[in-house]
């Protein structure tokens, strides 16, 4: 059965336009929660979301569709996606919910849902939700009506959780942190664990409007970051995407660390302290070669997986893993968090560095990256990957970069875009490979 609403992370779309529409977010709300209506017990469903103006329009449908199948429903405001999945479990609801997009502009919005465990939903579950969503669903008899309450200790709850997952002998005193979070939904929770630690904290992007979530901040905007932290002397940057699932680091020169060099530290540390599990750490196709060069030669494993943090947390299950993510900065660290976290990952690499007693730029630095240089072909239809002109070059492309670089090519699930990533010693070499299979697929793409 082909998907019509859910993608890889939930539903998402722009607002007021189908799917991300009020009328399909209350539909949603009465079919997951008949779904998840087992046993006979009262059931619950909890709900958060980030800072878009659309927040209130999607929460309150999502609230009228719970409740008139018979749900109760817990209203946290604005929290971290991975709030949500932690407070679903540890409140024991059937469900929970987060509204947000993301690292999306604010006329976007989404729904993600998670299980009663605190994980996403499975394939399975998510299928069997968009079947009920074009069926007449029973409603619950009048005197059955769910009921609706707002909990106001939710981001006290999530801050203790935070704080649980650092070193209990480590403090944060004399370290001065820039926190760039996204004028989205951390802005509230990331600053204060940080001072409660005992760190002087520079917040930035902590005074949403409802319309400038992620615009010229956050993990993908980290040039705010990087200045405040060179005009400020911080030791450390840490920047978060609107649900603060992502995390990027600015080091004390102002220089960007990604998602590979923080997975390259964190696993490292892990694996002398005999925390590692797994036997190595989970990625994506898109994580550097840099980083596989160097976690061999620390005697770890790296997987692959296709791009999309669910997937890498499924291979992470499936494994016994317990270090995870990717590039852009999902962190998923499973001892911690059921989905990727970034204030949690940033917390271990505030721990690396206290520990260290050197600058950022010394213990973020684990390796030097190869040359990656990824671009983007638009095609009007068709399947231009099975064409056999692209193949042979392709299949010369491969030969040449053998033993030496990498090639990854993909088409994208959200538009017609064909994908191509290559990376090598030889940064020449990379960028001649990437034109010559994008010439061969604009070729035959028309």
């Amino acid at each position: 059965m082909s998907r019509q609403y859910f993608g890889t992370d939930g539903i998402r779309g722009r607002t007021n336009q189908w799917p991300m529409t009020a009328e399909l977010a209350m539909k949603v709300g009465m079919a997951a929660g008949r779904h998840f209506l087992r046993g006979s017990h009262r059931h619950r469903v909890v709900i958060g979301k980030d800072t878009r103006l659309s927040g209130y329009m999607v929460e309150n449908a999502l609230v009228a569709g719970f409740t008139a199948v018979g749900m109760d429903v817990v209203q946290f405001g604005p929290i971290p996606t991975p709030a949500v999945a932690l407070l679903a479990h540890s409140m024991r609801a059937d469900l929970g919910v987060m509204i947000s997009a993301s690292h999306n502009p604010y006329f976007d919005n989404g729904i993600k849902l998670f299980g009663p465990d605190g994980y996403k939903l499975s394939d399975e579950d998510e299928l069997k939700i968009e079947a009920l969503l074009d069926q007449d669903i029973p409603l619950a008899a009048s005197q059955d009506i769910g009921r609706a309450r707002r909990v106001e200790d939710a981001r006290g709850r999530y801050i203790h959780a935070v704080k649980s997952s650092f070193p209990a002998d480590l403090r944060l005193d004399g370290m001065k942190i820039v926190v760039d979070c996204a004028n989205g939904a951390a802005y509230q929770v990331a600053p204060s664990a940080l001072w409660e630690l005992g760190a002087e904290v520079i917040a930035v992007g902590v005074a949403p409007n409802g319309t400038n979530i992620n615009d010229g901040c956050g993990s993908t905007a980290p040039l705010l970051c990087q200045e405040t932290v060179l005009s400020s002397g911080a030791d450390i940057g840490i920047a978060l995407d609107g649900d603060a699932d992502r995390l990027i680091v600015v080091d004390e020169k102002g220089n960007i660390v990604d998602g590979d060099q923080i997975m390259a530290l964190i696993a490292a540390n892990w694996a002398r302290e005999g925390t590692l599990r797994g036997g190595g750490l989970v990625a994506t196709v898109m994580s550097n070669l840099g980083l596989e060069r160097f976690l061999t030669g620390q005697g770890i494993g790296l997987e692959r997986t296709k791009v999309g943090d669910r997937y890498v947390l499924e291979r992470m299950r499936e494994g016994g893993f317990n270090v995870g993510g990717e590039q852009s900065g999902h962190m998923i660290l499973s001892d911690h968090a059921t989905t990727g976290d970034g204030t949690i990952a940033a917390l271990q690499v505030l721990a690396a560095l206290v520990r260290s007693g050197k600058p950022a730029s010394e213990v973020l630095h684990q390796f030097d990256a190869v040359p990656q240089l990824l671009k983007n072909v638009r095609f009007a239809g068709g399947r231009p990957l099975e064409h056999d002109e692209v193949k042979r070059v392709i299949a010369q492309v491969e030969a040449e970069l053998a033993g030496a670089g990498r090639l990854v090519i993909r088409p994208s699930g959200t538009e017609p875009v064909i994908r191509v990533m290559a990376e090598g010693d030889r940064e020449e070499q990379v960028r001649d490979v990437v034109e010559r299979i994008c010439a061969a697929v604009e070729k035959v793409a028309g």
